[in-house]
């Protein structure tokens, strides 16, 4: 009984399983909170999903998806934010229509660029109105931080003071995940198809090329989800010498010996 217990003294049920320092123990984190398995999905759920791939390609239906898509990622961004930075419902509602109106924006215009363009390049304009909303939503959801700062603690987790510097990083390393995360998908994806429906047994059953993109699109997104989030540690180490100087400044009148970094929750 007593090495049970003094084997469970270290473990805390909040904490990541793996070492969150590598790049690897980042990914083996992901996957284990992003895996499928635990999730039951009613058949009519799916056969909604196929619908709407079915349906993804006339101009309203681009401007309907491209706004449930982005509507859908203004909550994930916001839910994702650090929490320690409120926002406004002013703010919110703002940052939501900025949001989307740039990615349906994006989607409407690059398609009407690319009608004359290889059938190829019109299948990477949602990826280009992906990519574009990104840069846009999450730092619009997010922009309290911006303004604000971000809190920043000493390596004993007390904390410093808040810093918009800090909060660029971390949000720009969110939006370069998000963005790698829907990459392999939305742009090998379109070349992957392009050459099956050119063979002809898949042109003979047509029914399936839908439910075969939806398959394809999972087996991506399983992949690339916990690869994408694991490309930065979610606690960032920052040089002191990058703060604001202000911020600099407190560190130094507080501390009696030298502070190299800080340290921050940039989000997801």
């Amino acid at each position: 009984m007593g090495r049970m217990e003094a084997d469970l003294s270290d473990f805390n049920i909040d904490a990541p399983r793996w070492d969150q320092c590598t790049f690897l123990g980042r990914v083996k984190h992901f996957f284990n909170i992003t895996d499928p398995r635990t999730v039951l999905v009613p058949e009519r759920e799916l056969d909604w999903a196929k619908v709407m791939v079915e349906q993804s390609r006339t101009m309203p239906a681009v401007i309907f998806w491209q706004w449930v898509n982005q509507s859908f990622n203004a909550l994930v961004n916001y839910t994702n934010r650090n929490a320690a930075s409120p926002t406004s419902v002013r703010q919110m509602a703002v940052s939501y229509i900025t949001a989307t109106t740039t990615a349906v924006a994006t989607a409407v215009g690059m398609n009407m660029l690319t009608k004359r363009a290889p059938p190829l390049v019109g299948r990477w304009v949602p990826f280009a109105a992906v990519a574009a909303a990104n840069c846009v939503n999450i730092p619009m959801m997010r922009q309290q931080e911006l303004i604000q700062g971000i809190c920043v603690k000493d390596r004993n987790h007390n904390e410093i003071g808040h810093s918009r510097r800090a909060a660029a990083i971390g949000i720009t390393q969110v939006v370069i995940s998000r963005i790698t995360m829907a990459a392999p998908g939305m742009i090998l994806l379109p070349v992957l198809m392009e050459r099956l429906e050119k063979l002809r047994f898949v042109q003979r059953v047509r029914v399936l090329h839908a439910p075969l993109q939806v398959l394809l699109s999972g087996c991506f997104l399983i992949f690339m989800v916990p690869v994408a989030c694991g490309l930065f540690p979610q606690q960032c180490e920052l040089p002191v010498s990058y703060l604001e100087p202000e911020l600099q400044d407190t560190i130094k009148a507080k501390y009696r010996e030298p502070v190299p970094h800080v340290y921050f929750n940039k989000g997801l």
